[in-house]
């Protein structure tokens, strides 16, 4: 092999980083690499599949759904940055979610879904027995695709829902949306991880999050990063974690017009509600709270570069 064709062998970010791991960025993916990647699927090799921001024709996209379906092994599936770019591929990835049952963690950052390709994804996402982290950050969606998300938020005694939610930078939803998915965040039996940075929410909506994570015996993180509060939404939520139990361990609160001395007021006594938690689970061993099954979390990567950020394993 010449010197020429090697350089262009490591420049190339196809890459199989671990067993079971294919992770290509922003590549025109030719045709050997999308068999490659159809074969390693059907073949049951593959536990996370990233194509991010990658190119691929109409016919090799579908190729690849076709794959994602039949595969049993696939966890965790990456398709950021305008992969699913036409209502077409938002109908063969829906369909390929329908008889998939292994894909837990999926990353639509940054598509152009509106709600037109949420109502089309909708009965996929929303009957899928395995998936528990779902990132629709950046997918121009409003009112109409939040309504179908808060039903992925079903409350106790209902089905497992989604215990991670990514809503970023999705300015289009309404106050009317906020509250509705506030009423879910509320009840929701599953959720943990909460992102909607980057959207104008404002301190009236941030009230009534406030409301919510009061509400809620699950959701441990909450990102309200870039979202346009000021302290008055600050001393809410200080006066939530001051006086009341809360399973909250982590709030972002950074790019809004909050002092940092209210910021560093709530992770402070956030962080002591969370070394009460360990003591408390130290003194009873292995016993569990109820309501608060544990989970272990796997960081990934930085939400600035619209990778995952968390997903799930097995601690069993």
């Amino acid at each position: 092999m010449g010197s020429a064709e090697t350089l262009n062998v490591i420049r190339r970010t196809f890459t199989k980083m671990l067993p079971g791991s294919i992770q290509i960025t922003g590549e025109a993916l030719s045709g050997a690499e999308i068999k490659d990647i159809c074969d390693s699927l059907k073949e049951n090799s593959v536990r996370l599949l990233s194509v991010r921001g990658c190119q691929l024709s109409d016919r090799d996209f579908g190729r690849v759904c076709r794959g994602v379906a039949e595969s049993h092994t696939l966890v965790q599936l990456n398709l950021n940055l305008g992969v699913v770019s036409t209502i077409n591929r938002t109908k063969q990835l829906a369909d390929a979610l329908k008889t998939n049952r292994s894909i837990q963690t999926l990353f639509l950052h940054g598509s152009p879904l509106l709600d037109a390709g949420l109502v089309t994804l909708n009965t996929a996402l929303s009957t899928h027995p395995s998936l528990v982290s779902l990132d629709l950050g950046d997918c121009m969606l409003g009112d109409e695709a939040l309504r179908l998300i808060c039903g992925m938020l079903p409350p106790d005694g209902a089905k497992s829902g989604l215990r991670e939610l990514t809503l970023s930078a999705n300015p289009s939803i309404t106050t009317k949306g906020w509250a509705r998915l506030a009423i879910a965040v509320a009840h929701s039996s599953q959720l943990r991880v909460l992102n909607l940075d980057y959207n104008p929410l404002g301190d009236q909506i941030a009230g009534m999050l406030a409301v919510a994570v009061a509400s809620s015996r699950t959701l441990e993180v909450l990102d309200l990063e870039g979202t346009g509060l000021t302290n008055q939404s600050a001393q809410v939520f200080l006066d939530m974690v001051e006086n009341y139990p809360t399973c909250l361990r982590v709030l972002v609160l950074a790019e809004n017009a909050i002092s940092p001395e209210l910021q560093q007021q709530i992770s402070d006594l956030l962080s002591e509600g969370e070394e009460e938690d360990e003591k408390e689970g130290e003194a009873r061993g292995s016993e569990r709270t109820p309501g608060r099954e544990k989970t272990t979390w796997v960081p990934h990567s930085s939400k600035a570069s619209a990778t995952p950020s968390w997903s799930f394993v097995d601690s069993e």
